[in-house]
């Protein structure tokens, strides 16, 4: 049976629109065009950013409780149409329909941390009176909207990453525009739907499609865009920076994350762990396990224990609810880690299990005796390979998981406290999950990285700390009061 073709509007300051020319959204698990979304042009881009100015002001001037009101429909709107969102996460996708499930209770979650959020904006009293002569001056600072926020979202969270920017977005008081990646902008779509079902106000809200080429350049650069919030590549993200000018930058670039594994360590747990944290959405997560440091004493056990877990993982169709591994997002993709793992082959390291392709699917892969400047070792893989190499001690396994640019989330697995505290003063990293993998993550936490990792924090609080400014008053009160 043919499947109907969808045909999906962009949500251009309120409106839903189509234009001419389009963008095909492939299934990446076997190449079917599922959908055509307009692609959009510089003038629409400057179109986006016009409305959004006004509707920043319209925005700014929404009272709090009528965000968080619209907030709260919004997750419950996507509450409602849970299916209708995990199978479209699922379908444009890499993520099985388990995982795309799990991201769509996470942006309830999300959007609705925001609400709550929206009402402690606070501001603080200031004592002005610390400084000799300013005895008669009172005041305080407030937090206020920055204004018009670019947000470039990536393809692997197609929908809690979108709402991670949107959501304190709006709970601020900002106006945004969101520029989803072009293989994955069905989800954000949807999300804008769930907005303006939800009651609001047009202008405020842009979810435009289009090819970076055509319209990014406008939205980077456009004086009127008070801040870009971007989530991708550090490459991409080095370009932005250099073109934004004077304007505020929120940058979550990747990672090559580490997991350090102690002899003390509980074994069958942090296998379980690094396997998830490794081999979840196909290995294209910012956050995944793509080096493991193993005490010696312990190494061999776990090596096979690993290997052994890994085999078991079931790689096939997405929507099957027993599978665990889906395709990478293009074949281009599974092409790339493919090369990669062949080229560090090559170079001496041993294949433990994996290292086939078939399509855009790639199996789950464990490589060891890797060489620590290599290309693998070294780049974010953003993909299904984890690398295992034995350390002597943490002394080692600290010196080994800094030596990358890359500094967003770490692991170690340990029941001494000592060790542990140790990880956490000199290990490089934005977060450091104790007897976790560093995939781990709750929407609530500040999340964001040192070095190349990017700059300012995520998490939902965190973020519209990011899109506020402070402002402060002051007040100069008679002598006589």
């Amino acid at each position: 049976m043919e499947q109907t073709l969808l045909k999906r509007k962009m949500f251009l300051a309120g409106e839903w629109v189509s234009r001419e020319k389009t963008i095909d959204v492939e299934n990446p698990q076997n190449g079917e065009i599922i959908a055509q979304i307009p692609a959009a042009s510089k003038e629409d881009a400057i179109l986006a950013i016009n409305e959004g100015v006004k509707g920043a002001e319209i925005a700014r001037n929404l009272p709090t409780y009528e965000r968080i009101s619209i907030l709260n429909k919004v997750a419950n709107w996507i509450e409602d149409r849970q299916s209708l969102f995990a199978r479209t996460i699922a379908t444009e996708g890499s993520k099985t329909i388990r995982e795309a499930e799990k991201e769509v209770r996470r942006c309830i979650q999300t959007i609705r941390i925001s609400a709550e959020e929206a009402r402690r904006l606070h501001g603080e009293t200031i004592p002005f009176d610390q400084s000799s002569g300013n005895e008669n001056r009172v005041g305080f600072y407030q937090r206020l909207p920055i204004g018009l926020i670019v947000a470039i979202t990536p393809f692997n969270d197609p929908l809690n990453l979108v709402a991670h920017k949107l959501g304190p977005a709006i709970a601020a008081g900002n106006s945004i525009i969101i520029k989803p990646s072009t293989l994955t902008p069905l989800s954000a779509l949807l999300l804008a739907e769930a907005f303006h079902e939800a009651g609001l106000p047009k202008k405020v809200l842009t979810v435009i499609t289009g090819h970076s080429s055509d319209i990014g350049d406008e939205l980077v650069t456009n004086p009127a865009v008070r801040m870009i919030s971007f989530t991708g590549g550090y490459e991409a993200g080095k370009i932005i920076s250099s073109k934004a000018g004077i304007k505020k930058l929120s940058m979550e670039l990747g990672s090559n994350s580490p997991c350090i594994v102690l002899s003390d360590a509980d074994i069958p747990d942090a296998v379980d762990s690094i396997v998830s944290g490794a081999f979840w959405a196909a290995g294209q997560n910012c956050l995944g396990v793509q080096r493991v440091y193993i005490d010696e004493e312990i190494y061999s056990t776990f090596e096979v224990l690993l290997v052994e877990r890994t085999k078991q993982l079931r790689m096939g169709d997405k929507l099957n609810e027993l599978t665990d591994m889906g395709p990478l997002i293009t074949e281009k993709e599974a092409i790339r880690i493919e090369n990669l793992v062949e080229e560090t082959l090559q170079e001496g390291a041993k294949l433990l299990c994996g290292g086939r392709r078939n399509g855009a699917f790639y199996e789950p892969t464990i490589l060891t005796n890797v060489h620590p400047e290599s290309k693998i070792a070294k780049e974010e893989i953003f993909g299904p390979v984890v690398i295992l190499d034995s350390i002597r001690d943490l002394d080692e396994a600290i010196q080994k998981s800094n030596n990358v640019m890359y500094g967003l989330q770490a692991g170690i697995f340990t029941k001494n406290l000592d060790f542990a505290f140790r990880a956490i003063k000199d290990m490089e990293f934005g977060g450091i999950m104790v007897n976790d993998s560093s995939d781990f993550r709750i929407d609530s936490m500040p999340f964001g990285g040192m070095k190349q990792s990017g700059i300012g924090r995520e998490g939902v609080a965190f973020a519209i700390q990011e899109m506020t400014e402070q402002k402060v008053v002051c007040f100069k009160i008679g002598s006589n009061f």
